[in-house]
């Protein structure tokens, strides 16, 4: 299983989501690495399909599973809800599949 997490430089939503993702990937003890993939620029952006900081990916699936109609890619925050990290429960779902 590859964990990604995409990410800009400055987005004050990366740190707590890079912690949250690790603590997930402890309690439901995988032996995976995390993966923290820096997008630069828009090339980046529409190369990598990045929809917003953080976003992160299982095996190259983002987690929301409503993100892959998502047809705009840019250098830009993410939304989870009223939150910018991941809820715990869909890392849980997604890092359990």
């Amino acid at each position: 299983m590859k964990i990604e997490i995409l990410y800009f430089d400055g987005c004050p939503n990366h740190a707590p989501t890079v912690e949250r993702a690790r603590e997930v990937i402890r309690e439901l003890g995988l032996d995976t690495v995390l993966h923290e993939v820096a997008i630069h620029d828009q090339s980046d952006a529409e190369r990598l399909r990045f929809i917003g900081s953080p976003s992160v990916r299982v095996d190259g699936a983002d987690i929301e599973p409503s993100a892959d109609g998502h047809g705009q890619f840019g250098v830009g925050c993410r939304m989870y809800g009223s939150s910018g990290v991941p809820p715990r429960e869909l890392m849980l779902d997604a890092f359990r599949q």
